[in-house]
């Protein structure tokens, strides 16, 4: 079965072992083949953009899938999955469902899998920015209360629910209630 991709002026794609790249121009290309690994630009991570652990694991099975040779990356993958285990064992059904599909072979799926593992940490992240905020509030809070400062009045930027940097982003995005 071929597989249909519209490529965007300038955006590049990975197939095999080349990488295309898109003149000035859309184009529409039917590439037929098996088990050739395709990846789009957007889909590309390269060891700069991997600046968090899980999307190192994702790197590390972008070049599995890539590669002639997928089992010259099984050390460090192996490595990095045993230190976000160590660091976040909470990870571990995805990361399961991602060793199951190297076993299989099927390293593209198990690169979908790895944006699952990417978004979970995201999430992570976020939930340890709420809880660091709302730490910080109410040690700010117990303070206050030790050295008999007033709350701030009605209208102020905290009453209305602006506590300014102690606010995680999170929190201000709406992903944090409010304490």
């Amino acid at each position: 079965m071929a597989l249909k991709v519209e490529l965007k002026p300038h955006e590049r794609i990975i197939i095999g072992n080349c990488v295309i790249t898109n003149t000035d121009q859309r184009a529409r290309l039917l590439i037929e083949g098996e088990r050739t690994p395709i990846l789009r630009e957007k889909d590309i991570l390269t060891a700069t953009t991997a600046d968090t652990p899980c999307k190192r694991i994702y790197l590390a099975v972008q070049l599995m899938y890539t590669s002639a040779e997928p089992q010259a990356h099984h050390e460090v993958y192996f490595s990095l999955i045993r230190d976000i285990l160590n660091a976040a064992p909470s990870t571990w059904p995805i990361i399961e469902s991602i060793n199951n599909h190297i076993l299989k072979d099927d390293l593209y799926k198990a690169l979908r899998e790895c944006r699952n593992l990417i978004g979970y940490e995201r999430e992570l992240l976020d939930d340890a920015q709420c809880g660091q905020g709302i730490r910080q509030d109410r040690q700010g809070n117990r303070q206050s209360a030790r050295s008999g400062i007033e709350p701030p009045a009605q209208g102020s930027r905290a009453a209305s629910g602006d506590t300014g940097q102690l606010e995680p982003r999170a929190r201000r995005a709406g992903r944090c209630s409010a304490v």
